[in-house]
């Protein structure tokens, strides 16, 4: 991914108010973010633990969508869970239920997609083996990186599109 500014990032996002972009938390650092290893650029809010952001470029247009952990669902799993998006596998809360509001009427109407992804949303660091997660169950697969990070934008373009689908 190419290096953002935080211009670029705020008026990317496609499900929320420019006021909310313009008020969200942004990653600390942008220029010290290890830009040629990420798919997208994904974030929690260290000021609101249940907010969560990413941002991806798709057919040449930057998308920014707005997750949110769902209302009085579980926070922290303990079991073993695997992030639908990268397919790693992390033990106790490091996977978490994220919801994005749909765009357009729909999402006004409160309609929302959810998937469970790696809770700090550094699925391109974990596919690349750049970061490895805690408690995590070992596993080989026999895919290679490429083959690995293809399936992740290919689930991460599914998640977007569903967000971004009227209705």
């Amino acid at each position: 991914m190419e290096p953002l500014g935080d211009s670029e990032i705020r008026a990317s996002f496609v499900n929320c108010s420019k006021g909310e972009a313009r008020r969200m938390s942004l990653p600390r650092e942008l220029d010290g973010l290890p830009w040629a290893d990420l798919d997208f650029l994904g974030w929690r809010d260290p000021g609101a633990p249940d907010r969560g952001y990413l941002v991806t470029e798709r057919a040449g247009e930057l998308v920014g969508v707005t997750l949110r952990v769902p209302q009085g669902g579980p926070r922290a799993l303990t079991k073993t869970t695997m992030c639908s998006l990268c397919l790693t596998a992390h033990g106790g809360s490091g996977v978490s239920l994220l919801a994005a509001r749909k765009v357009g009427a729909s999402g006004r109407d409160g309609n929302t997609v959810g998937a469970y992804m790696c809770a700090d949303l550094a699925c391109s660091l974990y596919v690349r083996g750049k970061k490895t997660p805690l408690m995590s169950m070992r596993y080989k697969e026999s895919l290679s990186v490429e083959e690995r990070l293809d399936r992740l934008r290919g689930n991460l373009d599914e998640f977007v599109d569903k967000v971004l689908r009227e209705g």
